[in-house]
């Protein structure tokens, strides 16, 4: 494995975004992929969730963040990248010993990265794009945001690479864990033997994540596992029927509008009259934060 990057690297350079290239790769599959899903779908009379100009929309935002993405790395992110892989504490092999536990690295990295996402109102100005769909099929996962790079996905995972493993091994691993998620994002699939829904984030699973009912929110971040959420305690069963989308639900299919809406919105609250903390809170604090009008009337 250690001498397939070395190739990779004297073949294609350091800074290729391994990410994007997977995941441009993987696109023949995710379209055959959706194709069987809508024919599951419609012979079982049940096409409710496949709405054309949705489909069309979350497809036009997932080429476009593709290319944002590759964009972003080549003017920056990849720099950054291995400035941190230059100052790494150690340099982990990759073989059969360490892979699984770099997969678990990868998998830890993406829960919180998720967490902070939905709670963190920065990172989910970015993240947003990808819940604001009110229906649910495999272009879901395609909907994604041009400014992941911009907020700062990938500083999540810079500790398995001051760890010492290869920036290329982890965003491939982390590829690997995005393609997997392509696929849970169905109604075509309903529950799986419980063993399975207890260690996974299976289409049961991920479809709790994308209800804005209340009990759902803000649940079951895992990637391909579910396991993490159960350890601390944000997982949640798909019990009552999904209602797909976000609570302050954007009715639009521009592209713009939805990368850029909720982006917008922070910094027009960020630049509200009041002291500095309370402007910046704005910045850290979840979506939900409203700063407290006080009166002028009021004491101070």
């Amino acid at each position: 494995m250690n001498d397939l990057i070395v190739w990779m690297e004297a073949t294609f350079g350091a800074h290729i975004e391994w990410k994007q290239v997977v995941l441009i790769g993987m696109t023949p599959l995710f379209l055959v992929g959706f194709a069987i899903e809508w024919q599951i779908m419609r012979k079982r009379g049940a096409r409710q969730q496949f709405y054309w100009k949705d489909i069309l929309t979350n497809l036009t935002l997932g080429s476009s963040y593709q290319l944002f993405e590759l964009a972003a790395h080549v003017i920056f992110v990849g720099a950054a990248v291995f400035w941190f892989w230059d100052q790494r504490f150690f340099t982990i092999p990759v073989n059969g010993w360490t892979l699984l536990p770099i997969f678990l690295g990868v998998e830890f990295c993406y829960y919180w990265f998720h967490r902070c996402s939905h709670r963190v109102r920065w990172f989910w100005t970015a993240h947003v794009v990808h819940h604001s769909g009110e229906h649910m099929n495999m272009t879901t996962a395609m909907r994604q945001s041009m400014l992941y790079s911009i907020t700062g996905w990938w500083l999540f995972f810079m500790p398995l690479v001051l760890l010492g493993v290869h920036p290329a091994v982890v965003f491939i691993l982390y590829a690997c864990n995005l393609v997997y998620q392509f696929f849970i994002h169905t109604e075509s699939v309903g529950k799986l033997h419980p063993v399975l829904e207890y260690l996974f984030d299976t289409p049961s699973n991920h479809r709790a994540h994308h209800g804005r009912n209340d009990c759902y929110i803000d649940r079951n971040y895992g990637g391909v596992l579910i396991i993490f959420d159960r350890l601390f305690g944000t997982y949640v069963e798909e019990r009552e029927t999904v209602d797909y989308g976000i609570k302050r639900q954007v009715y639009s299919h521009n592209p713009l509008t939805l990368n850029f809406h909720e982006f917008l919105a922070m910094w027009r609250d960020v630049a509200q009259p009041g002291s500095v903390m309370q402007r910046l809170k704005h910045l850290w604090a979840p979506p939900e934060h409203e700063r407290e009008v006080r009166s002028e009337r009021d004491p101070a």
